[in-house]
């Protein structure tokens, strides 16, 4: 006995001194070589922690937004490889450490993973890959890792730790019993059997050493599902988009309720932006919200508008409190403000068909794209994964917006969603998604959706083609004799000099000096059907 008590610290030693040896040559390798990697590389997001930890959840949830702000991404869930390879689940001991057979078989899925991985870059246009396993040895991060320094892929890990017993069991519950792996088994079976699993991971979980051994990877740990973080060598901006996304998520139970303000008078006459009150119907709607809300009996719940007429109004029916956010107003049409498509076509027609040829990037000459919006829309996505229960009255294209980040929509399809008027969306987050409830309250209103054209472009301008095109906020007007239109300003923030500043020069004559002045004053009247 004391012979064996002898050897301990001495084989502990020569682990120590082979693992510092090991990651200083990672150091003296990552110091000469950091240099090689571009600044917009690939990106390799991999999650570490034991099962039911919601590194699924943190992926999908990541992968989701990333996509909603134009970086192309994709989850490599090595469950899924697993299951390929092997048909039947039976039990735990698939997942022992000394089963050598079902090692061979998890390390080969991991390989044909990482080839997915380099194939959907290389081939497919990904930017960001989140390897989505649980990853939870030294051994198998440095696999990982050589990958992607063979490839010159930057790597950022998620680590996700948690030992709160009613949490795990909570997921467990949630998530895995309904996972291929449990077909018809009861709940105590399932949870026996995944308690067992864990426990087979425990025994070679190296978590992530950020004072020796890991200590230049880059990285975020998760505690306890958000209650603490621990943040290591941020290198670039995707990292630190990734951090600030998954510091302000939760996994509490709320509901976010979405609607478009009340029919107003330019709906009615098939106008687009402006600043319109309601009408008799948007007025009839925003009573029937009220009860609406009146009849959820929400707790805490918050209301949030744009700063144009028409939300604000359609929340003071309410008679609750209600927050003015000037980013959720509605889509800058530019010139084009307070225009019918139809006036648009004829006067505009280069601009008309080239929005429908590509509806997400298409710019307004001196408005806004989706594109735009959705980049204006991400402080808004922040605070609705922070908050509890939230109602937002906004405009049909950020309704689109904020539906597409829930609901994982793409940027083609984006712009065609349908947001009838006086219609409710309830979407209540889920394990892996969320979950969509539409509601009518069943007061009359007119149509304002514009179905997607035809693939014809025979419409388009001769000097463009079929392709996703992108142009700068001041790109001369389709016409050389029209004036740009300006925004309407929110009550108190109307520039005190508007045709004096660079973008209004006073280089025009009279008579268009004259329409500049009058196209800045604040109008009583506008709404949107864009």
């Amino acid at each position: 006995m004391s012979g064996h008590t002898a050897l301990v610290p001495e084989q502990n030693n020569n682990n120590s001194n082979q693992e510092n040896k090991t990651s200083n040559m990672r150091v003296s390798e990552k110091k000469c070589s950091w240099a090689s990697y571009m600044t917009n590389s690939p990106t390799l997001i991999v999650m570490i922690g034991l099962p039911a930890r919601g590194k699924t959840y943190m992926s999908k949830k990541l992968t989701r937004y990333l996509n909603w702000i134009g970086v192309p991404t994709k989850v490599f869930n090595l469950g899924v490889y697993r299951r390929e390879a092997v048909q039947s689940y039976k039990s735990y001991d698939f997942f022992r450490h000394d089963n050598k057979e079902a090692m061979k078989i998890r390390k080969q899925c991991a390989l044909v993973a990482l080839e997915d991985v380099k194939a959907y870059v290389t081939e497919d246009g990904g930017q960001i890959a989140v390897f989505d396993a649980t990853n939870t040895t030294r051994e198998r991060r440095d696999l990982i890792l050589n990958f992607a320094k063979e490839n010159a892929y930057k790597v950022f890990f998620v680590e996700s730790v948690c030992d709160d017993p009613e949490v795990i069991a909570a997921n467990i519950l949630e998530v895995k019993v309904s996972s291929p792996d449990y077909p018809e088994r009861n709940r105590e079976c399932v949870m026996d059997d995944f308690l067992k699993r864990i426990e087979c991971y425990k025994v070679t979980y190296q978590p992530l050493d950020p004072d020796n051994y890991d200590q230049d990877l880059s990285f975020i740990k998760v505690i306890n599902v958000g209650q603490r973080f621990l943040v290591n060598r941020v290198r670039d901006y995707i990292q630190s988009k990734i951090v600030y996304y998954l510091m302000n998520i939760h996994v509490q139970p709320r509901t976010i309720y979405l609607c478009r303000h009340g029919e107003s008078d330019f709906n009615l006459v098939g106008k687009i932006g402006g600043d319109s009150g309601l009408s008799p119907h948007g007025k009839q709607f925003a009573q029937a919200l009220k009860k609406f809300i009146a009849e959820q009996e929400i707790v805490d719940l918050k209301v949030w508008t744009s700063q144009l007429k028409r939300t604000i109004q359609t929340a003071e029916f309410l008679g609750v409190p209600y927050e003015q956010w000037k980013i959720l107003n509605e889509l800058d049409a530019g010139v084009c403000e307070e225009m019918t498509y139809e006036e648009i076509e004829t006067q505009y027609p280069d601009e008309f068909a080239l929005r429908d040829q590509e509806k997400y990037l298409y710019r307004y000459p001196g408005g806004e794209s989706y594109q735009d919006l959705v980049q204006r829309l991400e402080a808004v996505i922040m605070e609705l994964e922070r908050q509890g229960s939230v109602l937002v009255i906004a405009h049909q294209a950020v309704m689109r917006c904020l539906l597409a980040y829930f609901l994982d929509k793409s940027a083609d399809e984006l712009p065609y969603l349908k947001c009838p008027l006086h219609t409710i969306f309830k979407l209540t987050p889920v394990a892996y998604g969320c979950k969509v409830e539409t509601i009518t309250l069943n007061v009359e209103a007119v149509n304002t959706h514009r179905d997607k054209p035809s693939g014809n472009t025979n419409n388009l301008p001769k000097s463009q083609t079929p392709v996703r095109m992108r142009r700068n906020s001041f790109t001369p007007l389709a016409s050389s004799d029209t004036i740009k239109r300006t925004r309407n300003y929110s009550v108190g923030s109307r520039p005190l000099n508007p045709v004096g500043s660079p973008l209004f020069p006073e280089t025009l004559n009279g008579a268009d000096q004259q329409k500049l002045q009058v196209s800045v004053q604040v109008l009583q009247m506008g709404s949107a059907c864009l």
